[in-house]
């Protein structure tokens, strides 16, 4: 075999399953492996173009009679905080966040846990291993990091190899032109913190001091009340069959019969 037909990507779809966001409807997916020297040209492209990645696979909706998910990603440099945004960086104040290589931890697993018995019981993930989630956090051929959330180090307390106790964590990729949020958990108990949404807004600053344009948050889905939260980032961009647009948070509803390009 040639090594350009290594390289050359090849796509599947999926056999149809239940939706796990709309009662009653089923999903597909089209796929392909991210492997080799350009997995991450190719994590850049296909981000670009809608798809989302999980270890070694990315994916995007094929379903036949639905539009329902659509990307989103948030332009960085037009973004501005709302007041109840402000109020969540209040809350979050006092912690600290640090990018690292993305290498798994008991400490991140013991968090992960934790938020999937209290977030997602029974769901698809409900069941991982510790060396599950060893997997989703190492096997990748991209540039993906782990983000850290630590509360301060207690009075009288020295603290861990990081810092204080770990109440969140992010799986992002570094792409060319943005941070890509694959995938992002924290402490259940920490509710008055809202701790999903300031983690987005920190990737935001994270992606202005990096200098990159876009942070993605992968797919908004109408019509499922608990991935609202993501048109709450305003201007945000959604793609559509013209490419990204902008949309106020008001629009978003008038664009939701809007879809990314079919293949």
């Amino acid at each position: 075999m040639t090594k350009h037909a290594l390289d050359a990507p090849q796509f599947f779809l999926t056999a149809p399953a239940a939706c796990p966001y709309l009662p009653g409807r089923k999903e597909r997916k089209v796929f392909t492996h991210l492997v080799g020297e350009r997995a991450g040209d190719m994590n850049d492209v296909l981000t670009q173009g809608g798809f989302r990645r999980s270890q070694n696979i990315a994916y995007r909706p094929a379903c036949e009679a639905c539009r329902a998910c659509i990307s989103v990603r948030i332009p960085v440099a037009a973004f501005t905080t709302s007041g109840s945004q402000r109020r969540v960086l209040k809350a979050n104040s006092d912690v600290s966040s640090a990018m690292h290589k993305a290498e798994p931890t008991t400490e991140q697993y013991s968090i992960f846990r934790a938020y999937l018995d209290a977030r997602h019981f029974g769901g698809g993930m409900s069941d991982m291993s510790v060396l599950d989630y060893a997997m989703m956090i190492e096997d990748s051929h991209v540039d993906s990091r782990v983000v850290e959330y630590r509360k301060p180090v207690a009075p009288g307390e020295t603290g861990g190899r990081r810092g204080g106790d770990l109440i969140g964590v992010a799986l992002t990729d570094v792409l060319k032109d943005g941070l890509s949020m694959v995938y992002s958990f924290f402490e259940p108990m920490e509710t008055r913190r809202s701790l999903g949404t300031f983690m987005i807004l920190d990737h935001v600053e994270r992606a202005r001091a990096m200098n990159l344009p876009y942070v993605y948050l992968g797919y908004w889905v109408n019509g499922s009340p608990k991935m609202d939260y993501k048109v709450r980032f305003t201007p945000i961009e959604l793609l559509t069959e013209k490419g990204w647009r902008r949309f106020s948070g008001e629009e978003t509803a008038r664009a939701s019969g809007t879809h990314g390009p079919g293949l």
